[in-house]
């Protein structure tokens, strides 16, 4: 398992607000691949400013919805010079008046870079808070992220965002959660109303990975 940290790549808050907008519907390794070139051309608002969507689009047409992409990158920046003079803001209100920024971006810029207690909510978290037992059937990530604020200590919402994310990207994945690697099928509300299924998987582990082994050798 990955530390629990952000997996994009970046080297000040420009650049992490720029890979989370791309990051929206799209793989951590694909933003990364992307970003590289697309910062070496535009490593600062003021660069990326005087950029048309048409210039961004040739360094992103591989990511996910580059079109709109493109569009929020360019209003993004510029709206970072014309209105906060180039710098990247600290609040989540001010953070979401930026074109292509929501909730689940504001948050991340907020407690990663300014290590503000402020949870981010994307499929992942809002998928493994849901099955884990954290929610209740929580019907949007803004209810589910108000639930986990109640009852996450203040000084642990940051990191708990990628607590989460990782879990749900490595082990608790969305089509076959991997509940033999788990630490948390004691606490778990989806292991306890599959434990026989999940019992079962447990049993075939080692049959698996003999199987595994045996194949690694031939190879």
């Amino acid at each position: 398992m990955p530390s629990a940290q952000t997996e994009l790549h970046y080297k000040d808050p420009f650049q992490l607000l720029v890979a989370v907008i791309l990051s929206a519907q799209c793989t951590d390794k694909r933003v990364n691949m992307t970003t590289p070139a697309l910062f070496q051309a535009y490593p600062d608002p003021q660069s990326m400013a005087q950029a048309t969507p048409d210039d961004l689009f040739a360094y992103i047409h591989s990511i996910s919805y580059p079109h709109n992409k493109s569009k929020h990158l360019a209003a993004m920046a510029r709206t970072l010079v014309e209105q906060f003079g180039g710098n990247v803001p600290s609040d989540i209100d001010q953070l979401q008046q930026l074109p292509g920024v929501g909730r689940k971006t504001a948050n991340v810029i907020a407690s990663v870079v300014f290590n503000k207690p402020a949870l981010a909510v994307d499929t992942h978290v809002f998928r493994v808070a849901n099955r884990i037992g954290l929610t209740n059937n929580s019907k949007s990530p803004l209810q589910t992220e108000r639930e986990l604020v109640k009852h996450i200590p203040e000084d642990k919402l940051a990191i708990a965002h990628h607590w989460l994310i990782l879990h749900g990207r490595y082990v608790c994945q969305a089509r076959k959660p991997h509940c033999p690697q788990c630490g948390l099928t004691t606490l778990c509300k989806y292991f306890k109303s599959n434990e026989s299924k999940c019992q079962q998987k447990q049993e075939s582990l080692p049959q698996e990975n003999k199987r595994t082994k045996s194949k690694d050798s031939k190879d």
